[in-house]
């Protein structure tokens, strides 16, 4: 009987897949949270309010951004970078903080943009790419723990 290498049963570094793919999520969430912060990268500045539409702050010139939008993606990606510790964690923020995040996109479509209950100041750019990542958010915590389920019930 031969023993494939570790990494053919996804194992990297020590980690499983579904765990790189936690800790690359969170750390690109925590960078967005992080650089919303910087003026330069975030244009108008000036106007980044704390919570509303009425910040018109546009992160890369293309998202609009509020103090509260950065704030939670840094929480978000905190809680990634935590969960991702172990493989059933990874799964589950993949999958639960994806379902968050497309219905962040769907509350941004439903509400609009200029509606006061805009609360995070959100964007069609934002909503989309909420939708987008939320999406993959999900099918990674699926794709990368197919294996791991079926060893688990073997």
């Amino acid at each position: 009987m031969t023993t494939a290498a570790p990494h053919a049963h996804g194992v990297h570094f020590g980690r499983r897949d579904v765990q790189n793919v936690a800790i690359g999520v969170g750390i690109i969430v925590m960078l967005v949270g992080i650089l919303g912060f910087v003026p330069g990268i975030t244009g108008s500045y000036g106007d980044l309010r704390f919570i509303g539409p009425d910040s018109h702050a546009m992160f890369l010139g293309v998202f609009q951004v509020s103090m509260l939008l950065n704030i939670v993606h840094l929480a978000i990606g905190a809680v990634g970078l935590t969960m991702a510790q172990r493989w059933t964690g990874a799964r589950s923020f993949l999958l639960w903080f994806g379902v968050v995040y497309v219905l962040l996109g769907v509350y941004g479509f439903a509400v609009g943009t200029a509606s006061a209950a805009n609360v995070l100041a959100s964007n069609m750019a934002d909503n989309w790419a909420f939708a987008v990542l939320g999406l993959a958010m999900m099918v990674c915590s699926w794709l990368f723990t197919r294996s791991s389920v079926e060893e688990e019930r073997a």
